[in-house]
């Protein structure tokens, strides 16, 4: 009915609202003049006296139109043709009529084409007719805004707000029917953004959000699009999983099979009583233990997940508490210089334990983590710092003698901008020299906001700090980026250590670092080291430092003071 047309702009006097538009399709001059006097005051209306003059308005307004006041009776079509061919056409569609009509009978066939209301004739007092046109439009125009808000713009599937709302009134609804929450996630989608472009990954995502819609609408369920790659869905408990999952992979594919990679996380039967955001965060965690897995891609959350979660957050909660009542200890791992025929003590790393009064001792295999996800690593790493700095000058008072120690500096701090003036300060209200504190900054860290991690080293480098390249050999760098980063020393990633002194480990590897730090002309330390094979075997490629079980796990302070007592036993006069 209505040809394509671009959406046209009336340019409005400055400062003053513009005017909405209202079509009004009626023959009798009387009955037009009668309304335009009625409305003129608030709208700017626009007269049709036939279903041709009606469509050339449409054809021309059809984006700027609020309402459509549509007399039935015409000179050369019934309104309700007029009427069926807005509702069946996308760009007409949406604005709301009102049919004027003195035929009672009519009213029911305008309701089932699209009619909002009527107006009878004849028209009743204007103050009512004001009412029913401005209650219209304010309808429509707020059905609009909950349809352009609620619904995701690429996929046509819920956004995550209203899907949470839904989802709630489904279980208000279907208090007895049992309940999956679903996260689907697609593995490395911003790589199949930058290899094939954003419209092929639009693409995949509009069929991942058809193949959703047709396999979980006809039971009642529910999605919407979390996030760029992200999809929940809420239905009724699902027994094939697998299917489900082939399905949507398949989908999503199209004809490029292999090409795209999905994981499933499931909150099966998922307890009413769990609030629904919660539902699919659990979800959420259960898919997330099989990212990067090319042999699993469906996980379920399971009373042991919700065991973790549980004692996760009562380690976020507990932990102002354990960094004001210094729960947080720090140990101190030795390290030796092996080049002499007897290993020397050549300083340590400071290592942080969790000795909780409850828990025990907490491994940092848990903590760790935990704090580095939630941003909380920036004051654990300070007050480790802090606590290190008072440790190296306690030492260095009780034995005329600096210990070097290392101390851990994570990729969140090399983001604060202050970062500098907060290592600076500690070391001189310290009274220490800035070579005693040395920075360990992961080999990944350079790899990621490369330019401003290397500004940062550069600038502690030129303060006096020594910067070791901790975890080298977990395969972030190339060898060309290594060349050119600001570092004083390479220390040797433990997994690489133990990886290639296992049955059948590639030691060339091992040569072939330890030629890369020669050539860079800096010392190289190996953590990790617990045989005396080990020790033998770097020690004769060329290794400079070793520190591990070998010679010590991490120790407290106090029991770190016999090996400084051994040091200096030697009766050498140079810093330890």
């Amino acid at each position: 009915m209505i040809d394509a047309i671009p959406k046209t702009e009336m340019p409005a006097e400055p400062g003053a609202a513009r005017k909405r538009k209202i079509l009004v399709v009626e023959d009798e001059f009387v009955n037009r003049e009668i309304l335009t006097a009625m409305l003129e005051p608030e709208y700017e209306v626009i007269n049709a006296v036939s279903g041709a003059d009606a469509e050339a308005v449409l054809r021309r307004l059809a984006g700027e139109i609020s309402l459509v006041l549509l007399d039935l009776n015409l000179p050369d079509r019934h309104g309700l043709d007029i009427l069926r061919e807005m509702k069946e056409d996308p760009r007409t569609a949406k604005i709301p009529v009102i049919v004027l009509t003195s035929d009672k009978e009519a009213e029911v066939e305008c309701l089932n084409f699209g009619a909002i209301d009527f107006i009878p004739k004849p028209y009743p007092i204007p103050k009512v007719v004001q009412a029913r046109v401005r209650r219209t439009i304010e309808l429509s125009e707020d059905r609009d805004l909950i349809r352009d808000t609620e619904r995701d713009h690429l996929t046509g599937l819920y956004t995550r707000e209203y899907f949470y709302r839904y989802a709630a009134q489904y279980d208000v609804y279907n208090p007895d029917v049992a309940t999956d929450a679903l996260v689907l996630d697609v593995n490395h989608f911003q790589m199949v953004n930058e290899r094939f472009g954003k419209q092929y990954a639009d693409e995949v995502l509009i069929r991942i959000g058809r193949a959703i819609v047709a396999l979980v609408g006809a039971s009642g369920g529910i999605a919407c699009r979390r996030s760029a790659d992200m999809f929940l869905v809420y239905c009724p408990h699902l027994t094939d999983y697998q299917a489900f999952l082939d399905a949507i992979v398949t989908a999503a594919c199209g004809d490029d099979k292999g090409r795209i990679r999905i994981r499933l996380g499931v909150c099966a039967e998922a307890e009413k009583t769990v609030e629904m955001q919660t539902r699919f965060d659990r979800a959420k965690i259960a898919a997330d233990t099989v990212r990067g897995s090319f042999t699993e891609c469906i996980a379920f959350y399971d009373n042991a997940m919700h065991e973790k979660e549980i004692y996760a957050e009562r380690l976020l909660d507990e932990f102002q508490a354990a960094i004001d009542g210094k729960q947080f200890s720090v140990y101190f791992q030795p390290k030796y210089d092996v080049r002499p025929e007897k290993p020397v003590l050549c300083g340590a790393e400071a290592l942080v334990r969790w000795i909780h009064p409850e828990l025990g001792v907490i491994s940092p295999g848990i903590f760790i983590p935990l704090f580095e996800n939630n941003g909380l690593i920036r004051m654990l790493d300070r007050y480790v710092w802090r606590e290190t700095v008072l440790q190296i000058a306690e030492w260095k008072k009780k034995y005329g003698r600096t210990v070097p120690v290392s101390v851990n500096v994570s990729r969140i701090d090399m983001l604060d901008p202050d970062l500098v003036e907060t290592l600076r300060d500690l070391v001189i209200k310290g009274g220490l020299d800035f070579g005693d504190l040395h920075l360990e900054i992961t080999e990944s860290a350079y790899t990621e906001n490369a330019r401003q991690i290397i500004s940062t080293v550069n600038s502690l480098r030129e303060i006096g700090f020594v910067i070791e390249m901790d975890d080298f050999g977990s395969g972030y760098s190339s060898l060309n980026m290594i060349a050119t980063l600001p570092i004083d020393v390479l220390k040797l990633d433990m997994v690489f250590i133990r990886s290639v002194f296992r049955e059948n480990g590639n030691l060339r590897m091992l040569k072939v670092i330890v030629e890369i730090a020669e050539t860079l002309s800096v010392p190289m330390i190996a953590e990790g080291v617990e045989t005396a094979e080990q020790l033998n075997t770097l020690r004769e490629m060329g290794c400079d430092m070793v520190q591990g079980y070998y010679f010590s796990p991490p120790k407290p302070a106090v029991d770190f003071e016999k090996f400084i007592c051994d040091r200096l036993s030697t009766g050498k006069p140079a810093n330890v």
